[in-house]
This record gives C-alpha cells, structure tokens and sequence, in this order.
C-alpha cells in the first residue's frame, strides 16, 4: 500500500482539496509552491499511462476547477501541470501555481510550511472552489 493509498484510505491524515468515486486531491506538504496540489486515482497504479483509459480521460475535469481554485487563491500566471511519478509508486498529476517555468523545477529544494500556512492554503483554495 503506498502513501497514497494510506492517505486516501484516511489512514495517513492530509490537507484535503476534493474527492469523488476515482480521484483524491490534496494539498502537497512539501511544495515547490504554495497551493501545489497532488491529484491521484482511487486505484493503486504506479505509472500514469498505466491507469485504466477511463481514469485518463477523466483526471483533467475533476483537475479543472481545482486548477481554476488555486488561480483564484494564489498570484500565479496559470496552473502548471506535471506527471513526475518517481517520488511515489503511485500514478498521480501535480497541479503547481506558476509564474515561470522553474516554479515546475522539481529538482529545486522544496518549501517546508508549518501546519498553519498548509491549514490556510487549503482555506483559500476549498473557499475558490
């Protein structure tokens, strides 16, 4: 079972976007940005272009309005996407506020927020949603 899994499952507690029958989004507690959010398939499969093709066609609409969410919450020139999948074996789609192309860096250190600065970036994006 990966982390993902265990967070889905509630095992594993996280800062909570949105969910429906295929899809948990939540807030990634170590971001490149504030307001980067992790979208994963219920289903436990490690690479992406492995999830079912109905899983596939249907990410990027359970994506767009989170995606129009952190637009609304963040100062950012858009949503950048990525599809990484070396950090967890588990299939999942970054939704990352950018300004720039290096924001999408994830070779860069990484953000480490305090649990209050997570609580409220998952306030200003549930409240845009």
């Amino acid at each position: 079972m990966t982390i993902f899994s265990k967070i889905i499952a509630g095992d594993i507690p996280a800062y909570k976007i949105a969910e429906n029958d295929q899809f948990f989004a939540f807030l990634d507690i170590f971001p490149l940005v504030e307001g980067h959010v992790l979208i994963v398939p219920k289903l436990e499969v490690d690479k992406f272009f492995d999830v079912p093709d109905d899983y596939l066609s249907c990410i990027m609409i359970f994506a767009k309005p989170i995606a129009k969410a952190i637009e609304r919450s963040f100062p950012c020139n858009r949503v950048g996407l990525a599809v990484v999948g070396l950090e967890v074996p588990h299939a999942h789609l970054h939704l990352v506020p950018i300004n720039g192309i290096d924001d999408l860096n994830f070779t860069r250190g990484k953000l480490k927020l305090t649990p209050e600065q997570l609580k409220a970036a998952q306030e200003k994006i549930l409240a845009n949603l």
